[in-house]
């Protein structure tokens, strides 16, 4: 089935891992089925070895702009906090190219008020933002009370959330440990994921890495309601991040027991709509 896969990395990203270039991403796509693919910029220190800026990115998708959508970044702790604007860099990349905003890893709480700030601007001028939310990065209590409060302040921008936090929450009864974890055995209903992504029409949620693989892997019965449920605000992706990475996230989303249809929103169609494409 035909793909659009919302989460992809270029560059060397860590010192122990083989760099991505043009040509691994294209190949990866070849092989998946993947029609197009957003390329992430990677402008905070966290999580990873090395940086993959928005000028590397739009350099890298520029020769392939039928199949690499660019993204952009800026990290929130540029500049003086009372009067930094990040709007006219952000402008620009959107001139250039960038159909969205990250992936966002800074190691601040989800709603630091520099943070705020970017959030701010994305709903402004209309680009969807990628947010890693675990126990480092984008940091938030269980519950993703300040997540919700985001959110709540932001009703017209659209944010995709990603990660081992996130995930978590896909269960109800979420202990600490999880934000980094990846939770094994039934899903107890009530989970702050599935409420949140039933009660704001502004939040998507991405099911790349391990995290969203096992988030449809831990309880497959409450799998085939969630996705059911879900299926306008669920998007498939690979965090595809270094050269002979094997990814099977699109295989867990195949075996799922849900109509076709479902899928192809989940693979291809709801991507369309949050990039507008």
């Amino acid at each position: 089935m035909k793909k659009i896969d919302v989460h992809v990395h270029m560059g060397k990203l860590f010192y122990r891992f083989p760099g991505v270039r043009v040509k691994d991403v294209l190949e990866m796509m070849d092989r998946l089925d993947v029609e197009k693919a957003c390329i992430m910029a990677n402008d905070n220190p966290e999580e990873l070895d090395y940086y993959f800026t928005t000028d590397q990115v739009l350099r890298a998708c520029r020769p392939h702009r039928d199949r690499l959508i660019p993204f952009c970044n800026v990290d929130p702790r540029h500049g003086d906090p009372p009067t930094y604007d990040p709007t006219p860099i952000i402008e620009r990349y959107i001139e250039r190219g960038c159909k969205g905003f990250g992936e966002v890893l800074c190691g601040l709480p989800i709603d630091d008020p520099r943070s705020m700030l970017l959030f701010a601007t994305c709903e402004k001028l209309g680009l969807p933002v990628l947010l890693h939310i675990d126990k480092y990065r984008n940091t938030d209590d269980i519950g993703l009370l300040r997540f919700e409060k985001v959110l709540q302040a932001f009703p017209k921008a659209i944010f995709i959330a990603h990660a081992v936090h996130w995930w978590s929450e896909i269960s109800a009864g979420v202990k600490e440990e999880e934000k980094v974890e990846y939770p094994q055995g039934p899903v107890i209903s009530g989970g702050r994921a599935d409420l949140l992504l039933g009660r704001y029409d502004n939040l998507y949620a991405d099911l790349s890495a391990k995290s969203g693989q096992n988030a449809l892997t831990r309880d497959p019965a409450f799998a085939v309601d969630f996705v059911t449920r879900h299926q306008d605000k669920l998007l498939y992706g690979s965090d595809y991040f270094y050269r002979g990475q094997v990814t099977e996230n699109h295989i867990a989303i195949e075996q799922l027991s849900v109509d076709e249809e479902v899928k192809k929103k989940v693979f291809y169609t709801n991507a369309k709509k949050v990039l507008r494409i």
